[in-house]
């Protein structure tokens, strides 16, 4: 069996090795419920006390005999990113929770062969000159909701980034024009969507005969109905006579083939349309609501930031998605099922423990970051993250595949907010962080009134009102 060394805490010790210990690292002694309750409602409390009484490798229990092994060091996340994906099984990890959702063929719940087969069908559909041509649909899409938001009136910001990547998945993703088809899907995701927001209650009642009103039976039934959907527009595209002549990701998936010259089959494509559509509708969602939250209460950062656009530069704007990413991780860490016992910065982790990465606290190391609690993009201008010091989209052969069009997509989104309105948060403090089912967001949607409109270059001014450097200091009233 491979193995890789490890420096650091785990100096002398080999990631990989198979070892018979039963010791889990240290971690609290409150009973499972309760740290079941802290992990849940007090996320980023508990990891933070966690991590100042143990260290870089702690172990929080859960109930059900569930023991997350969370790994904080950069050279132990590196060694778990790059261990033997036999022993550690990223897949095993996400299928118990998430594929009822996202199905038995997305590519978040396979492992070995079949997962990297999925993954090179899945990759070329978001090359960069492929996400080059949705440009101007993304645009077009965040100008017609930015238009929606009141002037004056304190508003949750977050809603409207889900309606905006939402839209872009839809068109973009799935290539879907004409306002009643996208209306029934938007119909569709939603339902799936806020059922799924308390993953306790829908789990609790999962596969229990409650009737047909129990939040498992409801969740089924929208399940079913968005899948029943997706598949009737997967076997229309396939009869497209322009599908080779689309640009969206759908169509890109029906061309693609194998290194033996398959196609994916419907259910396949519905799953990865599954797994594409939450993996990136509400994390990008929640990554812009956090960026502006972040710029709005830092009008220094937020000034650079519109002098840098408004000079026709991206530097600023490339620094300040890394540091949003950074301070504010959408997801809180990535985890590997051990399928037999493993050693890791001195301990060994037996088989059925999960390993976990942990973004929000590797992202937030005083060796890695100066003031690491404070929002400061300038510290990625011209710089490069460090190595397995900042993984928000994960890392290895499982990084999420839909990075880049994340990124791509808060690249239009910003500026275009940017230049069509003058902002200031509705409260002097940043929004606290909150869970909301695996994702961290701002607990008040990241609330914020508009104070003017900007016209566009060409456009009359007609009523439309423009406030200049006083629109942006957060205590301004």
């Amino acid at each position: 069996m491979s193995s890789s060394p490890v420096a650091g805490s785990a100096a002398g010790h080999r990631f990989g090795q198979a070892a018979s210990g039963r010791t889990l690292p240290d971690g609290p002694r409150h009973p499972r419920a309760v740290q079941a309750w802290l992990w849940l409602k007090k996320p980023t409390w508990f990891l933070d006390h966690c991590w100042t009484a143990y260290g870089d490798v702690f172990t929080i229990r859960l109930p059900f005999g569930m023991n997350l092994v969370h790994v904080a060091d950069p050279e132990l996340v590196k060694a778990v990113f790059g261990g033997n994906s036999d022993v550690l099984r990223a897949g095993e990890a996400n299928a118990e929770i998430i594929e009822p959702l996202v199905g038995p063929h997305s590519v978040l719940v396979l492992d070995g062969p079949e997962h990297l087969r999925q993954r090179k069908l899945i990759l070329p559909a978001f090359h960069g000159d492929r996400m080059r041509a949705w440009d101007a649909t993304i645009r077009d899409i965040a100008r017609a909701e930015i238009a929606r938001w009141p002037v004056g009136q304190p508003f949750a910001l977050r809603p409207g980034m889900q309606a905006i990547t939402l839209d872009v998945i839809i068109r973009v993703v799935f290539g879907v024009e004409g306002t009643e088809r996208s209306d029934e899907l938007r119909r569709r995701i939603v339902t799936v969507t806020r059922i799924g927001r308390n993953p306790l209650l829908l789990y609790a009642t999962r596969d229990r005969r409650l009737g047909p009103h129990a939040p498992w039976a409801r969740f089924t039934q929208a399940r079913d109905g968005l899948h029943a959907a997706l598949v009737a527009e997967i076997r229309e595209r396939r009869q497209a006579p322009d599908l080779e002549r689309r640009s969206d990701v759908l169509s890109q998936l029906l061309l693609a083939r194998d290194d033996e010259g398959r196609a994916m089959t419907d259910d396949e494509v519905r799953d990865e349309l599954v797994t594409l559509l939450f993996a990136g509708h509400e994390t990008t969602a929640t990554s812009l609501a956090w960026a502006f939250d972040l710029l709005l209460h830092h009008p220094g950062a937020l000034g650079c930031l519109i002098a840098e656009l408004d000079g026709g530069a991206t530097d600023y704007l490339d620094a300040t998605i890394k540091e949003t990413l950074r301070t504010r991780p959408v997801v809180a860490l990535v985890d590997r099922r051990v399928r037999e016992a493993t050693r890791i910065g001195g301990h060994t982790i037996p088989a059925g423990a999960v390993v976990c990465p942990n973004i929000y606290l590797a992202q937030r190391r005083e060796d890695l970051y100066a003031e690491p609690a404070a929002f400061r993009p300038e510290r990625f201008v011209g710089q490069t993250p460090p190595a397995f010091g900042w993984f928000p989209f994960g890392g290895g052969i499982r990084r999420c595949l839909g990075a880049s069009f994340a990124t791509f997509e808060m690249q239009i989104v910003i500026p275009e907010v940017l230049r069509a309105v003058t902002l200031r948060p509705a409260s002097p403090r940043l929004a606290r962080v909150r869970r909301e089912a695996v994702t961290f967001v701002p607990q008040d949607g990241a609330r914020c009134v508009v104070t003017g409109r900007i016209p566009r270059p060409g456009q009359a001014s007609g009523d439309v009102q423009t406030l200049q450097a006083s629109a942006y200091d957060p205590d301004a009233r």
